[in-house]
């Protein structure tokens, strides 16, 4: 996004501020069709849990995507937006079985991760089929903190409890139709990935009356110049194929199904902070900002890594910055950063903010939660007012005490 363009934004709603472009989005959403051509049949659900925004969702919609949800709120939410129920998929972490339900009653897809709900939904709800959550045990790359397919997480039913999964349907006389894995985020290398693709196949065999194969995502967007991504080129072209060679040795044409979420809105969007100020110590120099880890908290909760850019003087001399938040205790959003010159005032810029940065902010030290800005077709619209004081004590009751 132009420079001019988003300091334009700030003079319009104020800062901090969150935009995001669809255009973005929706090259994402090509690349992995295209990258999967070859497959007939392929469903594309977007992890709503990485951006929320309810007119993020309906754009979705109108470019044909479905949706994964992980809880009864997001499913609501997709409905609100426009979605089929038969469109959505929900796959929640050790939620209760009253939530399960009351997402079954609304037609969605359910997909199970543990042995206990799966034979109580199963004796409930016999007819109604469900998919499974497999634990492939593999590390496929990235942050351990959102690596969710290894043998320690708590995500998934293990590949060791297959005969498990087996007797439950047996018992029960439910009806596996799909099943699911999910590594997390960050895949750094493809044939680690593809293996455990193979634990998926191995595992579908098991299961005779299956409609699709979810292999999740976790696909890796670069974060800075030369950082290393998915090829989602190279995983199409292999996985493709592969895939194509089981679905014969299945006897069945099955579904192919992911479910991207950062991999589809973290590059569209971007995070603009105003600079209160510049602070000259012994030993470093802070460019401290109007806001903190109540806005943006991946690089305090998990070490991610924003590139932050100051768009107020893009060609000015660089100099090295701590750049900090306004939260009083450690509130860091980049350490030791080469920065163009920052002056009080500037527009600092960071990237990749489109997915897991507002859906995870907070009112944290009674602070507003910024506005969201959707460009779409060059037109900005304003899809989320900047909260205010009244927001803050929306929910509370005053009490005589």
């Amino acid at each position: 996004m132009d420079n001019k363009l988003l300091i334009s934004l700030t003079q319009k709603y104020g800062s901090p501020l969150y935009v995001y472009d669809t255009s973005k989005i929706e090259s994402q959403y090509q690349r992995i069709l295209n990258a999967f051509s070859k497959v007939k049949k392929l469903k594309i659900n977007y992890a709503v849990k990485a951006n929320s925004n309810i007119n993020i969702l309906k754009f979705f919609k109108k470019i044909n995507s479905g949706i994964d949800t992980v809880s009864i709120q997001e499913v609501l939410l997709g409905i609100e937006a426009g979605f089929s129920p038969e469109s959505i998929i929900f796959t929640p972490n050790g939620v209760s079985l009253s939530e399960i339900e009351e997402a079954a009653k609304l037609g969605v897809q359910i997909n199970i991760d543990n042995l206990s709900v799966l034979e109580q939904f199963g004796h409930h709800y016999p007819n109604i089929p469900v998919c499974v959550r497999i634990n492939p045990h593999i590390m496929a790359g990235g942050n351990r903190k959102i690596s969710v397919g290894h043998i320690n997480s708590k995500f998934g039913i293990s590949i060791h409890q297959i005969p498990h999964i087996k007797r439950v349907v047996e018992n029960t006389g439910m009806k596996i139709n799909g099943v699911h894995m999910h590594t997390g985020s960050d895949i750094l290398d493809i044939d680690v990935f593809l293996a455990a693709t193979e634990i998926l196949f191995n595992t579908a065999l098991e299961f005779q009356d299956l409609e699709f194969i979810d292999f999740g995502s976790g696909f890796k967007v670069p974060y800075k110049e030369g950082d290393i991504s998915t090829n989602i080129e190279e995983l199409g072209a292999k996985l493709s194929t592969r895939f194509l060679e089981f679905c014969k040795e299945y006897g069945k044409e099955l579904t192919l199904v992911f479910e991207p979420g950062k991999f589809l809105v973290s590059e569209a969007g971007v995070f603009l902070t105003h600079v209160n100020v510049v602070k000259h110590t012994p030993s470093n120099v802070f460019a401290s900002v109007d806001s903190g880890l109540n806005h943006l908290i991946r690089p305090m909760l998990y070490d991610a890594y924003h590139h932050i850019h100051n768009i107020s003087n893009p060609s000015g001399r660089e100099r090295y910055y701590e750049v900090v938040g306004y939260i009083c205790e450690t509130d860091t959003f980049g350490s030791n950063r080469r920065i163009s010159e920052i002056s009080e005032g500037d527009i600092l810029c960071f990237n990749n903010a489109g997915a897991y940065c507002f859906s995870m902010s907070s009112n944290y030290n009674s602070r507003f939660k910024p506005a969201e800005v959707l460009i779409h077709n060059g037109k900005d619209y304003l899809i989320r007012k900047q909260e205010t004081f009244n927001d803050l004590l929306k929910n509370q009751e005053l009490v005589d005490l």
